[in-house]
């Protein structure tokens, strides 16, 4: 373990050696350790954990995420892009979604809009050790293992208490600690939001006909169900299910569970003809009352937690990294200290507004698909074959869901 008294690179500097500190090393907040390090910034991310490394003849990671656009550029921008890429990451050049009660179903493809691929599936688990291995010749020092017992915001700087009694210093804290993050309840922020009383189950089966690198998802009256592509030729499931069905389905034995999904999938693969191990996490929407405090900000699940029936979780939450490092530039681009609450809130109100938007819009969305009544059924169609069929706001769309 590394730990952290200040860097002073040939400069005298006044005020704490730190500019950062960084709490949290998952997807998120290693990227944010890593992003501001890059930018110049004194970085130091404590984690409870080092993770484990990624290794290619282990099986894939039953957690992937689908990495968008926006995200790309970020990794690649941080230089740990093209190792993603080359380990195990597989390009989805089309995307469909259907409606189940209705056959109504819109189309995005990467052709038409001049692209190699709309996004990439990728695991969770090396993701994070390829951003991990990256800090330590990026200048970050990773304080691990290790957990912060509190932290007071100073005038000039704040000052954090880890649970063996070491301490920090840095001008800015920034918490990237998950969903249930210690820190948003110390800085006394609260959440909104709501149990969608489901949980995804996930796994990774084969199918009889190839996944042709696109990604499906339909929506089920239970919830929605995505086969997402892996390199390997398999396909990752998301099937959001009511906790009774989830706890139902994965209990079934191996044949039953391909039986039930590939009937929920339509059989749009064809059969499922195998399947690995199976899990399920909960699933809630839950939103940051606000991302800024005295030096201190939220980022990632920490500040906003959604559906992943968009698959856009980690990529928020990458947004927020760059929009982060790009407020901290500017400001000391500016002369201006980089934590004061000016900068502060210039960072917090983009980046609730843009994730709340986005949030209350896949939660809306839930909410649509789970209409049974035979006139909102038929309206929902109806929207669904015009979005698909008006070119400009499909565009949008996709424009959208890329970060552009």
């Amino acid at each position: 373990m590394s730990r952290m008294i200040g860097r002073e690179d040939g400069v005298r500097r006044r005020g704490p050696a730190l500019d950062a500190v960084v709490v949290g090393g998952g997807m998120v907040g290693a990227a944010a350790a890593l992003a501001l390090a890059r930018a110049g910034f004194a970085t130091a991310l404590v984690e409870s954990r080092e993770p484990a490394p990624w290794r290619r003849d282990d099986d894939v990671d039953l957690r992937v995420v689908g990495l968008a656009a926006s995200s790309v550029r970020l990794l690649d921008a941080l230089g740990v892009w093209a190792s993603i890429r080359d380990a195990r990451a597989c390009g989805y050049r089309r995307m469909h979604v259907w409606d189940a009660a209705t056959g109504a179903e819109i189309d995005f493809d990467a052709a038409r809009e001049g692209r190699s691929a709309l996004g990439y599936i990728v695991e969770n688990g090396l993701v994070q050790s390829t951003l991990w291995q990256a800090l330590g010749p990026a200048g970050v020092d990773r304080v691990c293992p290790a957990e912060v017992a509190g932290f007071d915001a100073r005038e000039d700087r704040v000052d954090l208490t880890l649970a063996d009694g070491h301490t920090l210093a840095a001008r800015l804290l920034v918490a990237a600690d998950g969903a249930g993050s210690p820190l948003r309840a110390m800085a006394g922020i609260a959440t909104r939001g709501r149990d969608y009383v489901q949980r995804g189950v996930v796994a990774h089966v084969a199918t009889e006909r190839p996944h042709e690198h696109t990604a499906w998802q339909r929506f089920l009256p239970g919830g929605p169900l995505a086969l997402l592509p892996l390199e390997d030729g398999r396909s990752s499931i998301v099937w959001s299910l009511p906790e009774d069905e989830a706890a139902r389905v994965l209990a079934l034995d191996e044949a039953a569970f391909r039986d039930e999904l590939g009937v929920a999938s339509d059989f749009r693969l064809g059969r499922i003809i195998g399947c690995g191990s199976r899990a399920a996490f909960p699933l809630r929407l839950q939103l940051a009352a606000r991302y800024d405090a005295a030096r201190f900000v939220l980022l990632g699940d920490a500040a906003h937690a959604v559906h992943p029936l968009a698959g856009q979780g980690v990529n928020l939450g990458l947004r927020d990294v760059a929009e982060l490092r790009d407020t901290l530039l500017a400001a000391r681009d500016a002369g201006r200290d980089i934590a004061t609450p000016h900068v502060l809130r210039r960072y917090a109100r983009r980046r609730r507004s843009a994730d709340t938007l986005d949030a209350l819009g896949f939660d809306a969305l839930g909410r649509i698909y789970a209409w049974q009544a035979p006139p909102l059924v038929a309206a929902r169609a109806l929207g669904v074959r015009l979005v698909d069929r008006f070119a400009p706001l499909k565009q949008r769309l996709a424009d959208h869901a890329a970060g552009r």
